[in-house]
């Protein structure tokens, strides 16, 4: 019995310990930003709608089938895909699905440290005072020259590395579940309190207004795609750590009800971040950018006029550090389990080397942000590049392949006694990833790389 085969990496402890590890990775830096500035801009409760309509049927389908594959596997994404297609009798070329997730995860994490390593400085920069009556041109000037300056982003990148590779190296129960179990209930308390404050300090009204008052006129073609990639995105499929993070689920477990969870509080923290960003932005008359410029840029000057805006700032940067933490923790387990079983190496010397190549990658990426910002290849700089080729290419099409294997190339009986369904649920989610799952990724794919535009004109 497949199902039954065991890790040599461990086990979850409990469904809940999969449940904070698994939100953790799904919860980043994008949640706290690109959420609530994509429904804000883009119809209000209207998107919301959507968007929980595409993570039901793109997201929720995904994830219970990475969960599954992981699961019934138990090994790294590359061992698990190999096994799994020998069993079924399918082609070993599926090992290079789970190559190609490992893969993106190493790239982004090399890139994602170095913003996370933004966000760990400005903990000290706000709790410093740095902030305080500071003008819009006074706060740019601080984030540009931060920027501009390699030693100092090397610093803060190193010093993120570490403190990834430290848990990492720790294995499972040791490391990633007591991680997980400190990080998120502290993300979740720290989210509620930022928006207790905000409450009381900026226009909470208009924020809830901003946030969920409906405007379907707004709702476009562009709006519901953007919807369709912002569920898909948000939840870190396709790239290997909710597979690896599955494979040290108990087999008692329902896998089902575990992926709703998972979406649900994922979704729930992307808005508790706009309750606690928005009230401010508009109570100091800001305008809601996107973008890195939202959290480094414009929020800055409202901790710098508020009441007790050093703590406020402090308490809101430890709060995007725990986020991308718990996010760079399942990036890097991947490749480490990898080592682990391919190399014979033991967890401290496999994060150790893996920890050191994001670094060096890393690199890379924050000079491309001041020394080598000039150099560029089709228009991109190396940073542009690490993003282009995951975030646009290879988790869209991982997520469409793992779909394929899941439905097209896995045995309804090897799919069915690892889900636990029943007849009508089973049925449900078979045909939604057999045939709506990926015509909604195909089209997320052909958006986000601007070849829908293409065929459209």
């Amino acid at each position: 019995m497949t199902g039954r085969r065991k890790s040599v990496h461990g086990e979850w402890s409990s469904r809940l310990a999969f449940i904070l590890a698994a939100t953790g990775s799904a919860v980043g830096l994008g949640n706290v930003w690109r959420f609530p500035y994509l429904t804000g801009e883009s119809g209000g409760g209207a998107f919301v709608l959507i968007y929980l309509l595409c993570v039901a049927v793109i997201g929720v389908p995904v994830m219970m089938a990475e969960i599954m594959l992981g699961r019934r596997g138990r090994q790294s994404p590359v061992n698990t895909m190999r096994t799994l297609a020998q069993e079924e009798g399918r082609s070993p070329s599926w090992q290079y699905l789970g190559w190609m997730g490992m893969l993106a995860g190493f790239m982004i994490l090399a890139y994602y440290s170095v913003v996370a390593g933004w966000t760990l400085a400005y903990v000290f920069r706000a709790g410093a005072g740095v902030f305080d009556s500071a003008t819009a041109d006074g706060v740019a000037s601080i984030f540009s020259g931060f920027v501009s300056d390699p030693e100092r982003l090397l610093a803060w990148h190193t010093i993120f590395m570490v403190m990834t590779t430290i848990v990492v190296s720790r294995g499972v129960k040791s490391g990633l579940e007591q991680a997980v179990t400190f990080l998120m209930p502290a993300l979740f308390v720290l989210l509620v309190a930022l928006v207790g404050y905000a409450m009381n300090t900026g226009e909470f009204n208009q924020a809830l207004h901003y946030l969920f008052h409906p405007d379907f006129s707004k709702l476009t073609a562009k709006v519901v795609l953007d919807a369709m990639g912002q569920a898909f995105f948000s939840l870190s499929l396709g790239m290997g750590a909710i597979m690896i993070y599955g494979s040290y689920l108990s087999h008692t477990a329902s896998i089902a009800r575990t992926s709703i969870i998972v979406a649900g509080m994922d979704t729930l923290v992307a808005l508790l971040a706009g309750l606690a960003i928005f009230p401010l932005v508009f109570a100091y008359h800001l305008q809601p950018q996107g973008g890195p410029g939202l959290i480094f840029k414009i929020l800055p000057i409202a901790f710098g006029q508020m009441p007790y805006g050093a703590a406020f700032g402090a308490a809101f940067f430890v709060l995007l550090v725990f986020a991308a933490w718990t996010s760079s923790i399942s990036l890097l387990e991947p490749i480490v389990t990898w080592l682990v079983e391919n190399r014979g190496m033991n967890r401290v010397k496999a994060s150790t080397l893996s920890g050191i190549g994001a670094w060096l990658l890393g690199i890379g990426a924050l000079l491309s942000l001041n020394a080598w910002s000039n150099h560029k290849l089709l228009g991109k700089t190396f940073f542009g590049i690490l993003e282009y080729l995951t975030a646009d290419l290879m988790l869209p099409l991982g997520g469409l392949l793992i779909a394929t294997f899941a439905v097209w190339r896995m045995s309804e009986e090897s799919s069915r006694s690892e889900l636990g369904l029943g007849s009508w649920s089973y049925a449900l989610w078979r045909f939604l990833l057999r045939y709506i799952t990926p015509i909604a990724i195909g089209l997320v794919f052909l958006n986000v790389t601007g070849l829908l535009t293409l065929f459209v004109h």
